[in-house]
């Protein structure tokens, strides 16, 4: 953050530019008295008027004098920039701390500071410093904020040098820059009872070998101070030698958020609308996860996966959680539209493996694709879809048969026909209320139903835990632990 020493490289550079350079910094008044200048000595050279031409040359010399000793100034300054802090929510303030030093043995004179931010985090900021004594410093602040995600550079500073008589004005710029990061906001979530599995650890974990993968159940020798209740008897017999089952550990419950960025699926732009709700909702979920324990992971349509290390892309296991929400965090904050026409390619990532609990945030849903979310759910553990009407979330829904709010409601039937809880999500809708929802669309309490959400749902087929494609560690209604 501290660029050292670069005004003076500036000066440098300046110097070899010659009095092209020092002239293109003469300011309005330094132009107006030059050209004054000039038409008065052309004028007494006409006239004949002695004392005429002195005053020109005196109008005309002056601006340039004052280019000159201002082009070969010398100030040896060092600024710095500190953000407070670096990662900050869309709607919220970041405070900018700049620093300038002086490291020469002379004082500088008047300085004017100032800063180059995106128009998105409002006006740029100026500031006049007096004059800074040798090894002297002065320290200044602004703030910033946006309601539109994304990483928005700030800097390089400026400084901007004028002469007492105000008729040149330079300006010198140091090199460095930093990045504010704007991340979706977040929302806190209640718990509810959404999938199958326990939080992070608990009675609802799976477990795995210590020594080897989950499916290897082959026991292996007895060693001394093993617990002899964990002697495996028919392998015992089998090799004719004790024979004991291997330990187990503790594996975290998983989540799998599904983000879908088709351009195709939303309409609108700006902070209200449907995919920066969306956005919201995938980074909200995200992090309540992350604080119950889960191993989440972020899938988009495209098929990409975030973090993508560890065990099948999740983080929370192998790494702090505060670095996998910084890591989501980060992603989400620049995350745009895909030109995707499908989510075929996220559904190949997904039938790979038990991906535990999932929820997808989705836009606009034709048949096909409605179909293929459907089968999303027979390898995972329980399933919740908030999906986002183009047309009731721009406009009232028209009411006609066979209209936008008919066609949509034939999309929530058939998630829900497939064990999702899936809820429409209207315009303006809480975060921690559709949340609430999809819980009752999973037990089949009812919801309103004029905003968008369920007002009946079909059992989830693996509710009772005893078939279906969710019956992989799926809860009973109105029982299991919550999420």
């Amino acid at each position: 953050m501290t660029d050292a020493g670069a005004t003076r490289a500036e000066d440098e550079h300046g110097g070899r530019g010659g009095v092209r350079t020092a002239l293109t910094g003469l300011t309005t008044r330094g132009r107006s008295f030059l050209a004054a200048g000039v038409a008065a000595a052309v004028c007494a050279y006409i006239l004949g008027q002695a004392e005429l031409l002195r005053v020109g040359l005196l109008l005309a010399v002056l601006p340039l004098v004052c280019a000159a000793v201002l082009h070969r100034t010398r100030h040896r300054v060092t600024g710095s920039r500190r953000l407070s802090p670096a990662r900050v929510p869309a709607g919220s303030e970041a405070r900018v701390h700049l620093r300038m030093d002086n490291v020469s043995r002379l004082p500088t004179g008047l300085l004017m500071l100032q800063d180059r931010v995106p128009y998105v985090l409002g006006p740029r900021p100026r500031f006049v410093l007096d004059r800074v004594e040798p090894g002297g410093r002065r320290e200044v602040s602004y703030r910033v904020r946006s309601d539109l995600r994304g990483r928005y550079p700030l800097g390089p500073l400026q400084l901007r040098l004028t002469d007492p008589f105000g008729m040149c004005e330079l300006t010198r710029s140091f090199s460095t820059y930093d990045t504010l990061t704007v991340v979706p906001r977040v929302e806190p979530l209640p718990p509810v009872r959404l999938g199958g599995e326990a939080k992070g650890y608990g009675d609802g974990r799976h477990r795995s070998l210590a020594l080897a993968g989950e499916d290897d159940v082959i026991p292996r020798g007895y060693r001394h101070g093993d617990d002899l209740r964990r002697v495996h008897w028919r392998s015992t017999a089998r090799y004719g030698e004790l024979m004991v089952r291997r330990e187990e550990q503790p594996q975290r419950a998983r989540c799998t958020v599904l983000l879908d960025t088709r351009a195709l699926a939303y309409r609108g732009a700006g902070p209200d609308s449907a995919f920066e709700w969306a956005v919201s909702g995938a980074a909200s979920v995200l992090v309540h996860m992350l604080e119950r324990g889960f191993s989440v992971r972020l899938l988009t349509d495209t098929g990409s996966c975030v973090p993508g290390e560890g065990s099948d892309g999740f983080a929370g296991s192998g790494q702090e959680s505060a670095d996998a929400a910084g890591l989501l965090m980060d992603t989400l904050a620049v995350i745009d539209h895909s030109q995707g026409a499908g989510l075929s390619r996220a559904y190949d990532v997904l039938r790979g493996g038990n991906e535990g609990l999932l929820v997808a945030f989705l836009g606009d849903l034709d048949e096909a694709q409605a179909t293929m979310v459907a089968k999303m759910r027979q390898r995972s553990g329980g399933a919740a879809a908030f999906v986002l009407d183009s047309e009731a979330w721009n406009r009232e829904a028209a009411d006609a048969p066979g209209g936008p709010a008919d066609r949509a409601e034939e999309r929530l039937r058939m998630l829900r026909d497939a064990g999702w809880a899936a809820v429409g999500v209207p315009r303006g809708a809480s975060l921690e209320e559709t949340w609430r929802h999809a819980d009752q669309a999973r037990t089949g309490v009812g919801a309103p139903g004029r905003a968008g959400f369920a007002t009946t749902s079909a059992p989830d087929p693996g509710a009772s835990g005893t078939g279906g494609p969710g019956k992989a560690g799926a809860a009973g209604a109105g029982g299991g632990p919550s999420v």
